[in-house]
């Protein structure tokens, strides 16, 4: 005589256990609440650091001495922590701009000297001067001052100025007036020929016609333009 068989409850899956404890953590609120302050926590930790790390570099090179003054990223600093500041926006192809710094330079350098100012430049480019190769002159005064050869590379640039209307120097020309000016290295001549800050000076070019520049020289004072970029009216600006 064979088993009987009952497949009503046979066929059924054996009900499951709670695990010790899981009953205990499934009925208490306090454990669920806990569960979402360390969720929390986490989140809140994970936002902390990415708001801690530095900001993204900007998409084109800038130089070592780049400043804010006169917009994001589109001032070099030359010198002077003094209480004022003082821009200049130079055209290194413009003879007005040699003749400004000739006159002003003494000033200035006696303003830094008792750290009365703060100096900065903004070397405009081909968005002020259609002439070519104002970028590239814009771009190499750059590459000098990344080597503290600023002083000395620009007076070798002005003093090599082409007559106006003529275009600005070549690659070879910049670097052959920058071995005097105590330039002989491959870090400027490969700054120079990649023409590296490029872009930015295109930056610079923008945020000077954003401010209501329209030409070069131009100097301004704690953020007031001098109606003549005289040494009488800078003296009286600075105070």
């Amino acid at each position: 005589m064979g088993t009987y068989v009952n497949r009503r409850y046979t066929s059924r899956k054996p009900a499951t256990l709670p695990q010790p404890g899981e009953e205990r953590l499934r009925k208490s609120p306090v454990m669920w609440a806990i569960a979402g302050i360390l969720v929390g926590l986490t989140a809140f930790a994970g936002l902390g650091w990415y708001l801690m790390q530095p900001p993204p570099p900007p998409p084109y090179a800038t130089p070592v001495a780049v400043v804010d003054d006169g917009g994001r990223h589109a001032g070099l600093a030359v010198g002077g922590s003094g209480p004022v500041l003082v821009e200049v926006y130079l055209d290194f192809l413009s003879s007005h701009s040699r003749t400004v710094d000739a006159a002003i330079r003494p000033t200035i350098d006696a303003l830094l000297a008792e750290n009365r100012i703060r100096l900065v430049w903004h070397p405009v480019g081909d968005g002020f001067n259609p002439t070519e190769g104002a970028t590239r002159a814009a771009n190499a005064v750059a590459c000098a001052a990344d080597v503290g050869k600023l002083r000395e590379f620009t007076d070798a640039l002005y003093d090599n100025q082409p007559r106006p209307g003529r275009p600005g120097l070549s690659d070879d020309e910049l670097l052959d007036i920058a071995g005097p000016a105590g330039l002989n290295m491959p870090s400027f001549a490969a700054c120079v020929r990649d023409q590296r800050y490029r872009d930015w000076i295109g930056i610079v070019d923008a945020r000077a016609a954003e401010r209501g520049v329209v030409d070069a020289p131009a100097i301004y004072v704690n953020g007031v333009r001098l109606a003549h970029p005289t040494v009488g009216a800078l003296v009286a600006a600075v105070g």
